[in-house]
């Protein structure tokens, strides 16, 4: 068994995977990425996908492994950055944090390009004046930034311009990013009402669930990853941890975890079963409640202009109010779409309002 082979269980259940030997397959994706890396222009990648999917694992897989997946690895530098680091909340710590992560990774002929990323202070010019030298010697960063929602939610402190010059810096051939996150850049784009066409990244690699075969490849840990050491779950348990985590990482994962905790602990299949079920439904209720939050927010809004109309008329129950309030909304779509005049909208929410009163 290798360094850093498994002294007791090899699955991660809910947290990045770093020790290489326990990622399984993505053999498609991480192709993907690194065709993109290493084409004649480089493309920059958003990879798409749900929570627990595997997003932080595959970039940090990456970001160990590429050397093996392209030509020339001597014309790149990769590195990997949680962007939940607090050390990312402003503009300079993010450029900082790019550049300590990348002089970690300097070595041989490259150590002449660690001054220009030593620059104080170091500010947007003076990131991307560094950068371009990077370029000018034929080096390329590749930058796979992970919880990339973490810089949205900091809109005073990374503005359009911010995102202009990564733009730049990327058509310029000289940065190429992976960028991780739940919805497409050109959505939260959308969302947050940046004009910045950072927003439209170059290629959109969605993730999903496992194929079959990687699936099984999972619950055969560490078998599959490192040579001559037997799977820690036997075929039965194999079995189990099939048919409850189906293809999906993160369900698998805990599966193999609840069975290997339950052989720890002498218990029997039934308690890992009601182990898996306990922690799998407490992570599908709260992804539950976050897809539909959207659609109780709509719901919401003819209840609140219902109240609004009927202002003091607190004998009028809900359901009166939702009523009251979405034929204000039907009126006034109608009156946008110039369906209707501006007379006649004024004339229909007098009805409207004379029929509350």
């Amino acid at each position: 068994m290798t360094s850093g082979s498994p002294a007791s269980c090899p699955f991660v259940a809910g947290s990045k995977i770093e020790d290489s030997w326990r990622f399984v397959g993505r053999r498609d994706e991480l192709h993907a990425i690194a065709s993109r890396m290493s084409g004649v222009q480089p493309t920059s990648v958003n990879v798409v996908g749900d929570k627990r999917i595997g997003k932080s694992s595959l970039l940090y897989y990456f970001s160990q492994t590429w050397e093996q997946r392209v030509p020339e690895p001597n014309r790149y530098v990769v590195v990997y950055l949680s962007l939940q680091d607090a050390d990312c909340h402003t503009e300079e710590g993010f450029y900082q944090a790019v550049a300590e992560a990348l002089l970690s990774r300097v070595s041989g002929w490259k150590l002449g390009l660690r001054n220009p990323l030593k620059a104080k202070p170091l500010h947007r010019q003076a990131f991307s004046d560094a950068i371009k030298q990077w370029k000018q010697q034929g080096l390329l960063p590749v930058l796979c930034l992970d919880d990339f929602e973490s810089l949205l939610k900091r809109t005073e402190k990374f503005d359009n311009g911010f995102y202009d010059n990564l733009r730049f810096l990327m058509n310029d051939n000289a940065l190429m990013l992976v960028v991780a996150s739940r919805k497409e850049l050109s959505v939260y784009g959308s969302e947050y009402r940046f004009v910045s066409q950072f927003f439209n990244l170059g290629h959109i690699l969605k993730l999903r669930e496992l194929t079959t075969d990687e699936a099984i490849q999972l619950v055969r840990l560490p078998a599959s990853s490192v040579s001559s050491a037997p799977p820690v779950l036997s075929v039965d348990e194999q079995h189990h941890a099939e048919n409850w985590g189906k293809r999906h990482p993160y369900f698998l994962q805990l599966a193999g975890n609840c069975l290997w905790e339950a052989r720890q602990q002498n218990k029997d299949i039934r308690w890992a079963k009601a182990q898996f079920d306990q922690q799998s439904s407490q992570f599908r209720t709260k992804s539950n409640h976050q897809r539909w939050r959207p659609l109780i927010w709509l719901w919401d809004i003819p209840l609140h202009l219902g109240r609004l109309a009927t202002f003091m008329g607190s004998s009028w129950d809900d359901i009166q109010n939702r009523i009251i309030g979405a034929l204000i909304l039907i009126v006034i779509g109608l009156g946008l779409v110039r369906v209707l005049t501006l007379p006649d909208v004024q004339k229909w929410l007098e009805k409207i309002f004379n029929l509350v009163q």
